[in-house]
């Protein structure tokens, strides 16, 4: 169990997670970005926002980035072309 920070890019600034959340590993880190970043698009969709946040980016307990998940990674094959 640790504990991971899901800080977002949004072009050049870095919003920081302050609060993080225990996981069991990385790989379920990288899990939870990838629902948020389905929950991100779907909300800015839904608002009609014509830009969204980039990626996030994860971040040990011990302050190293051990992934990034682009925001577009999330999205169908089809509506990436």
């Amino acid at each position: 169990m640790g504990r991971f920070y899901f800080h977002v890019r949004a072009g050049d600034r870095l919003i920081l997670d302050e609060e993080g959340l225990d996981l069991p590993d990385c790989s379920a880190a990288r899990h939870e970005a990838i629902l948020s970043a389905r929950e991100l698009l779907a909300e800015a969709i839904t608002a009609g926002r014509l830009e969204v946040l980039e990626a996030f980016v994860i971040v040990d307990e011990d302050g190293r980035e051990i992934d990034t998940v682009p925001l577009a990674a999330v999205l169908p094959e089809n509506l990436k072309k």
